[in-house]
């Protein structure tokens, strides 16, 4: 009762994020200005909410897709996946010395966006031994990128023209966290919806070899290492609803509601985006994160254009 004494607009814009009237982009914005103009509660875990809520919306999404759609999706994109995740990584590691960004945390940036934003780097960090400095400044670098790809990507992905198992793969590969994945590709459609949920979802597996791999490159004495288990319950929700078809009305009910508590989860990332943060990343990191997200985005959008994929 006391927090919601303190800020009534907050809680309010959170309940209005669970109607159908507000979109993720207007989600998203809605929580940086709260946040600009200190309408956030303090003391709320909102890292911790985002993060227990995507999980949940996620393997709600699992009661929405088709095995065999998913298993199409999945084979069909698994060689542009492993080359970018791959190619993003060693890339990023020699522009990073190039550019004279610190070496943790353009290796942070750089495991972002080859995986899945946020949720790579809050794995890869405790390999590698980063400390909280540049690990903030590796989230915020992704935060701000995942918040322009939330409103870029559609508008170029009408320009072009693409279809929406092509703008889907495209959204899965060159967009950092599986929550503006979703949202940019909700926005486009159901199959882009359907598209870059699962290869997004197979794009994140690599987060466990990935960390596993940069123990050994930095040398650090190995920790334990977060592994995203809601992953195996949006497999076995998927199975759940191939074998037991009767059910489908309540799938289509859980996949309607886990989409809109997505609107949710960019509220909170939207929260969670200060001008503060935006300083702290400063110039050389967000231009290292810049010129990555471009040339991977740029190259997986010609290589799916060009009919390689």
């Amino acid at each position: 009762m006391t927090l919601l004494r303190s800020s009534p607009l907050f809680f309010l814009a959170l309940v209005v994020c669970l109607t159908p009237w507000i979109s993720s982009p207007i989600a998203l914005i809605l929580g940086f200005l709260l946040t600009t103009f200190s309408l956030v509660p303090r003391g709320l875990p909102l890292a911790k909410f985002t993060k227990t809520l995507l999980a949940y919306s996620i393997v709600g999404l699992g009661f929405g897709i088709h095995l065999d759609q998913a298993i199409q999706a999945t084979s069909h994109g698994i060689g542009i996946i492993v080359a970018t995740i791959f190619g993003t990584l060693i890339v990023g590691w020699f522009l990073a010395k190039r550019m004279g960004v610190e070496k943790q945390t353009g290796y942070l940036i750089a495991s972002g966006t080859a995986i899945c934003g946020g949720s790579a780097i809050a794995a890869v960090a405790p390999a590698i031994n980063a400390d909280d400095e540049k690990i903030g400044i590796a989230l915020a670098t992704v935060f701000v990128l995942n918040s322009v790809a939330l409103f870029v990507f559609p508008v170029i992905g009408h320009a072009l023209q693409l279809d929406q198992h092509t703008f889907g793969t495209w959204a899965a590969i060159a967009i950092h966290d599986t929550s503006s994945v979703v949202g940019a590709a909700s926005a486009y459609g159901e199959e882009a919806l359907t598209t870059a949920t699962t290869l997004k979802l197979a794009r994140a597996l690599w987060i466990v070899p990935v960390a596993f791999i940069s123990a050994l490159i930095f040398s650090s004495k190995q920790k334990k290492i977060t592994i995203p288990y809601f992953i195996v319950f949006y497999c076995a929700a998927i199975l759940v609803s191939d074998y037991f078809p009767q059910f489908d009305v309540a799938y289509q009910s859980i996949f309607a509601l886990s989409k809109q508590l997505l609107v949710v989860c960019l509220f909170l990332i939207g929260c969670s985006i200060s001008v503060d943060k935006l300083k702290q990343a400063g110039s050389k990191p967000m231009i290292f994160g810049v010129t990555l997200w471009l040339l991977i985005s740029t190259i997986s959008l010609g290589w799916l254009m060009t009919g390689f994929a």
